[in-house]
């Protein structure tokens, strides 16, 4: 996997911790229609695996098992409280959902997982993330932290997609749908079924589902 050429941020940078490089690789699936977007994955203390939303606390992939096999626990090892990381792996592939942050490298002002205190260093560079996924004209994010920092690499006339709705955009020479979905962190107040409502139907749209 080629290294990703990162874009600094536009606005200086208070050092005021230590500065984190994104932990895990891009996951991106050659037949990638979709490219999901976090903000930055938890300290390593909270991970059940080496993969993306890795905190048992997160419902991202409870989410992911009521829309596609209408089992929350698809792809979890309940007992264990871990995830079937090669069955999540070997799942996106095949629908061609690949997995990124908008931010490679951050600053963790209080040293926990909230996007709050989440300081970005350097953002990713999307249109690197693109260009290994010739056939992606959809971008998810999840949260605001993620919505932002997305929106700073895209044309300045882009809309700013509202929660469980798209927006479009022209970016890195092709016709872009930007969605932002529900947070799946448990902070986020929606219950979990109403947030795999709102992900299916982004999923039915793009044709995943």
């Amino acid at each position: 996997m080629k290294k990703l050429e990162l874009e600094p941020t536009q606005n200086a940078v208070d050092h005021l911790g230590e500065i984190e490089t994104h932990p895990f690789q891009p996951f991106l699936p050659q037949n990638g229609k979709l490219l999901i977007m976090g903000s930055f994955p938890p300290p390593k203390a909270r991970w059940k695996m080496e993969f993306y939303y890795p905190n048992y606390q997160n419902d991202m992939w409870k989410i992911f098992g009521i829309c596609f096999f209408q089992d929350k626990n698809y792809f979890l090892n309940v007992d264990s409280k871990t995830f079937k990381e090669q069955l999540i792996r070997d799942f996106l592939n095949e629908k061609g959902i690949g997995f990124f942050d908008t931010a490679y490298q951050v600053i963790r002002l209080k040293g926990n997982a909230s996007d709050k205190f989440l300081q970005i260093h350097q953002r990713t560079n999307i249109a690197k993330l693109l260009a290994q996924m010739p056939d992606c004209r959809s971008i998810m994010t999840t949260g605001d932290k993620a919505t932002d920092t997305l929106m700073l690499s895209m044309p300045e006339d882009a809309e700013k997609p509202k929660i469980g709705h798209s927006a479009h955009a022209t970016f890195a020479d092709r016709d872009l749908t930007l969605y932002r979905m529900p947070s799946s962190s448990r902070a986020y107040p929606l219950a979990l079924e109403k947030k795999a409502e709102a992900y299916a139907q982004l999923f039915k749209e793009i044709g995943l589902l």
